[in-house]
């Protein structure tokens, strides 16, 4: 696949993923080598255990690589500082979030962060970026409520408009519809969608949902247990990447469908 090397926002180079234990390594992943493109809706798909947590955190700098790679328009992640880095991505990670009194709005202003250092003063343009934010994941409504009181398809959305306030070009969600119904599930992918659509940022989100995510990303991260495979659905269909992805006689994927079905006995 030719990739065009100025648009690209991110890229790894034999990554190995896992975690050092005293002295041994787990390696969960190896040669993963990826060229994202700026301005795509990347979803992340596989199993269980697969190792999707893992990538995000790596390539995010939150964790370790253990070997190879990361670079963020063509800059090694390591080579940046933490202020440097929180201004060229944001993480929404699936971690819970520490007990405050924080409202909605205050919340939101720690994605300007980087640029204040601290909340202590707001200039013109951070008050942009948090309205701006707010306006485009529709919470005004929620602003000045504490956000322990939200549930958790409200909070998404306000851990989103937190990434945006960041103005970063890459914005990184591990299982963003976790816990999510149907109903906010889709309206999260349809707002991810949306933001990639305008804003030309670059969305990379790990999910459980394939098949919603093969209706609203449009590009895709695969890892299955022999490799990590990359590119347009139609490119990973053509590469039969999807027939491997889950090993189960449960279910197969139905290529004329593009989606995965229940495999019935016969």
């Amino acid at each position: 696949m030719t990739v065009k090397k100025t648009h690209i926002v991110l890229a790894t180079k034999d990554l190995s993923i896992g975690y050092r234990q005293r002295k041994k390594q787990q390696i969960i992943a190896s040669d993963i080598n990826l060229h994202i493109e700026a301005g795509k809706f990347v979803a992340l798909l596989g199993k269980n255990g697969i190792g999707k947590s893992t990538l995000l955190r790596t390539i995010s700098g939150v964790q370790e690589a253990l070997g190879g790679s990361t670079s963020l328009k063509a800059k090694e992640i390591s080579k940046f500082s933490n202020v440097e880095l929180a201004k060229a991505l944001s993480v929404v990670l699936t971690e819970r979030l520490p007990e405050s009194q924080l409202t909605v709005y205050q919340l939101i202003t720690l994605g300007r962060q980087p640029y204040t250092n601290w909340i202590d003063t707001l200039s013109g343009t951070d008050i942009e970026k948090i309205d701006w934010a707010i306006e485009m994941t529709e919470i005004a409504h929620l602003k000045n409520r504490p956000f322990y009181e939200l549930s958790d398809g409200q909070l998404q959305r306000v851990l989103i408009a937190r990434a945006l306030a960041q103005d970063t070009d890459l914005i990184i969600l591990d299982e963003p519809t976790a816990h999510l119904d149907i109903h906010h599930t889709i309206k999260i992918f349809t707002l991810l969608q949306k933001l990639v659509e305008t804003t030309d940022k670059t969305i990379i989100i790990s999910t459980h949902e394939v098949n919603l995510a093969m209706q609203f990303a449009n590009n895709f991260i695969l890892l299955d247990e022999e490799k990590c495979h990359h590119g347009t659905l139609d490119e990973l269909i053509s590469e039969n990447s999807f027939d491997t992805l889950f090993r189960s006689n449960l279910i197969k994927f139905n290529r004329s469908l593009k989606q995965f079905v229940i495999q019935k006995d016969n």
